[in-house]
């Protein structure tokens, strides 16, 4: 969307996966398509390298997406949800 463009400027998404995730590989698609078009800026962490709590809080969530460090989703991402969190809009 057009008029998402620059809206989300200064955002990031975080994702938290692993390597080899189908989940997270369509998470990722989506992430980074809706940081492309709201200019919001997108970090990828691996859960095998995060500290034993955080491995064991969202083991079995992945991936688990984070706007500006706070928990958004988990599973799945919901294109349209992620895109309000970051521009307000919804």
């Amino acid at each position: 969307m057009a008029e998402d463009a620059g809206a989300a400027a200064g955002r990031t998404v975080t994702m938290l996966g692993r390597s080899g995730c189908h989940l997270c590989e369509q998470a990722l698609e989506v992430i980074q398509r809706v940081c492309a078009e709201t200019g919001a800026r997108v970090e990828v962490r691996d859960l095998d390298a995060a500290p034993q709590t955080e491995r064991d809080d969202y083991w079995d969530k992945i991936p688990v997406t984070f706007v500006d460090g706070a928990r958004h989703d988990f599973w799945r991402v919901d294109e349209q949800r992620l895109r309000a969190a970051l521009t307000g809009a919804g």
